[in-house]
């Protein structure tokens, strides 16, 4: 369309070409570029020199249609729009449990870069400038030097192409930073931010410091609305998991003190930046950017909050007065085959499940289930009926469920159970009411199982796999140090040398043989048992059995980042790194041989994530 074109109440022979949306945001830009209130942000002075005339608004649909109307082509630095996005990327990359031990995700009430923490001394959330710099912190943490260039390449792929850094912007913005360095240091004070904070700040001012355009953030935002999968490029670039989160903080928090008059008035998730961008976006529907750097006394574009109204009002976009399509009840849906549970498996035994994938399956629900969704769930479950031997149900995100959508379900179970399918519940929340029926077939002695967590229901399930295929018979075997995949490609010879420096270390279950915060010192070798190491909360992150190493972080780190408990009575090994330093000075080669294996390793964790998150991103 031409963005320049004038338009008129009535129609003209043009118009009737264009499609409504498309008139409509050029009659909201022709009416609001006359609005010249507000100004522009001048704390950093390269804001300072935008043009207060630039106006320019994007609307990206999921399935990929673009609508540009005004200067939705000229660029201007991101700011902080950047945050909701590198909020999503730390959730991928170092995981939900350690993101939210680090920032809170509650409103603050106060402006963006207020210097005031939580009284349990996190930032408030990851839209104001601490919780942003702490996820900038949790990402140079896990990449180093490579962390801008991780965040760079991952807004690339939010917006469909390769995006660049005004230098000129990031120098002022390093140059005037005092306040974000008040705030960093104040959280490295309190262990939120860890390492060389001018480094992290420098990933922090560089972010701000990327250019966009406005039909950029509509398509970042689009991103977001499609669930992570960019619908221009059909890139996954981020799991529904980190959308969803990314979103409610959006929001709660993401136009700052005045979210809540936003969301009241607006109600869709969104976030601003003092470079006069407006991103918001609709689930499953659109993805909205608008540019104009004029603003409010919030931080906020004057004409973006306008054009943002406009067009939320007028189409009824309001995030809460929804219609619901019974296929948003499953989240999603998988079998055992890629996503399992986080006990890590000897080789024998993830060959039979991997055989036998098919034989569990995981529907993970979310929202109110009413019976239209139930329905749907239930016609699912005949389909594919006579292929699995265990279902599993994660109610975790269900806040509600109809007393009509309870009995349903009561009968479809039922009908599983007839046929010896084992029902496996996880995630019931205390206060969610299954309906009589429900709670009927839950009590003792019913077949029905319960778990607290899904992980723990997979884990169960595949218990049973392993078991039934004859995988446990070899489960208590002790093994030894040639079994160890970290001493692969060691001779005997060399492994009988390195084992000379080993101390056997035996453990009660419930005894904790690892704990967070303490120096790195040791590695272990698992040689018979089971520990499983956890957060400091209790979240577990991994289960190891014999055969299998622990605590091996401290070939890269200093201090240990987990806890690590016997499940069972433990024997193992422990070799000591001051030990281990002098024989790899005399013994170059092996040092180099057990580095190679660790990445090996390290690496087979990645893959294995992708591929959950592939799994779960394409149901």
């Amino acid at each position: 369309m031409d963005a320049r074109t004038p338009a008129g109440s009535g129609f003209r022979g043009d118009d009737l070409a264009r499609p409504p949306l498309s008139r409509f945001l050029q009659r909201c830009h022709v009416e609001i570029v006359a609005d010249r209130s507000g100004a522009v942000a001048d704390y950093i002075p390269e804001l300072a020199k935008a043009n207060p005339d630039h106006f320019g608004v994007s609307v990206a649909t999921t399935d990929g249609f673009i609508y540009e109307v005004g200067d939705s082509a000229v660029p201007f630095t991101i700011q902080s729009i950047s945050k909701a996005f590198v909020f999503a990327l730390a959730l991928e990359m170092v995981g939900a449990e350690r993101v939210e031990a680090l920032i809170g995700v509650e409103p603050s009430g106060e402006a963006f870069n207020s210097i005031r923490l939580r009284a349990d001394n996190r930032p408030f959330n990851p839209m104001v400038n601490a919780g942003a710099i702490a996820c900038s912190g949790l990402i140079h943490g896990a990449e180093g030097r490579r962390a801008f260039d991780r965040i760079l390449d991952t807004l690339g792929q939010f917006a469909g192409r390769a995006l660049g850094v005004d230098e000129a912007v990031f120098a002022s913005e390093r140059a005037t930073g005092d306040r974000n360095r008040a705030i960093a240091y104040l959280l490295r004070n309190y262990g939120v931010v860890s390492g060389d904070v001018d480094a992290v700040l420098d990933v922090y001012f560089r972010q701000c410091s990327v250019q966009v355009t406005a039909r950029d953030i509509a398509v970042m935002a689009a991103t977001l609305a499609n669930r992570g999968r960019n619908p221009l490029t059909g890139e996954q670039v981020v799991s529904p998991y980190a959308v969803a989160r990314t979103l409610s903080v959006m929001t709660s928090s993401g136009m700052y003190d005045y979210a809540g008059e936003w969301i009241y008035r607006v109600g869709l998730p969104a976030k601003s930046g003092v470079g006069g961008g407006i991103v918001a976006a609709l689930p499953s529907q659109l993805g909205l950017g608008t540019y104009s750097p004029c603003l409010d006394s919030h931080g906020n574009s004057v004409r973006g909050l306008k054009v943002c109204v406009a067009l939320s009002s007028h189409f009824d976009l309001h995030i809460f007065n929804r219609s619901g399509n019974v296929r948003n009840g499953i989240v999603a849906d998988y079998n055992i085959g890629g996503v399992s549970s986080r006990r890590n498996r000897q080789p024998h035994e993830q060959q039979i499940l991997d055989e036998h994938r098919e034989d569990c399956h995981v529907y993970e629900l979310t929202g109110a289930l009413t019976f239209a969704a139930i329905e749907y769930l239930s016609r699912r479950l005949v389909e594919r009926r006579p292929y699995f031997q265990f279902v599993i149900l994660d109610l975790h995100r269900v806040p509600t469920i109809t007393k009509a959508a309870g009995l349903l379900l009561a009968e479809s179970l039922g009908e599983l159970g007839a046929v010896n399918t084992t029902v496996i519940f996880c995630g019931i929340q205390p206060q969610l009411s299954l309906g009589a029926a429900m709670n009927k077939m839950l009590e003792p002695p019913s077949k029905l199982r319960k778990f607290a967590m899904l992980d723990e229901a997979i884990e169960w399930a595949e218990d049973q796999v392993i078991y039934r295929y004859g995988g446990y018979g070899r489960l208590h075997d002790p093994t030894t140090l040639p079994e160890q995949q970290l001493l692969g490609g060691l001779t005997e010879r060399e492994i009988e040398a390195l084992a000379t420096l080993m101390q056997p270390r035996t453990y009660q279950a419930g005894q904790r043989i690892i704990g967070a915060g303490e120096p790195a010192s040791s590695v272990f070798f698992l040689q018979s048992g089971m520990v499983s190491v956890k957060v400091p909360n209790g979240a577990r992150l991994a289960t190891l059995v014999a055969g299998m190493v622990f605590g091996e972080m401290a070939l890269l780190e200093d201090q240990r980042s987990a806890d690590v408990w016997a499940d069972t009575l433990v024997q193992c090994l422990e070799l000591p790194l001051d030990a281990y330093a002098a024989f790899r000075e005399k013994h170059p080669q092996i040092g180099e041989r057990i580095i190679r294996n660790l990445a090996v390793l390290l690496a087979k964790r990645l893959i294995l994530a992708n591929t959950k998150i592939d799994l779960l991103t394409s149901s």
